[in-house]
């Protein structure tokens, strides 16, 4: 029998804001630090919405009006986690039947500020491209680029 390692990408970041807002900002102001480029529908993106509930979707939505999938919440505890799924292929698609966890703690800081932690877990569900794909989401263009934007916005 062959183990598989869970293979996860982490970081964290704080914020000069309490957990309630760094959860607001992060589940209602999405479309404000996520990087335009990174869309997968055929218009530009307009909007990065997450539902505000266990089962609400999480999608883009496009000028043209068309919404694309990312995943849905699986744990929504605000003011301190959220969890979601990504069901995003290594080939950039929606699929249902595909997915791996972004998790978030915020967690409050003595200063009055919070620590905003970040764990995309379970990359090596995408099998061969799993090294590949951790790359990607460990790289400054994935979830480090994200996370500094989400601390400019929140600052």
């Amino acid at each position: 029998m062959t183990e598989t390692t869970e293979m996860t990408v982490r970081r964290s970041v704080r914020v000069p804001c309490e957990p309630a807002k760094a959860f607001a900002l992060f589940t209602e102001r999405m479309a404000d630090f996520w990087p335009r480029d990174h869309s997968i529908g055929d218009s530009p993106q307009a909007a990065v919405v997450v539902e505000p509930h266990v089962g609400g979707r999480w999608y883009e939505r496009g000028e043209d009006g068309v919404e694309c999938r990312w995943g849905r919440v699986v744990e929504w505890a605000p003011p301190h986690r959220l969890v979601l799924t990504w069901q995003i292929t290594a080939e950039w698609r929606y699929d249902p039947d595909f997915e791996t966890l972004v998790e978030l703690h915020f967690t409050p800081e003595p200063d009055g500020g919070c620590l905003v932690t970040l764990a995309h877990r379970h990359l090596e569900r995408f099998g061969d491209r799993a090294d590949a794909m951790y790359e990607v989401f460990d790289s400054a263009g994935g979830w480090a680029g994200t996370m500094t934007a989400f601390t400019r916005v929140a600052g």
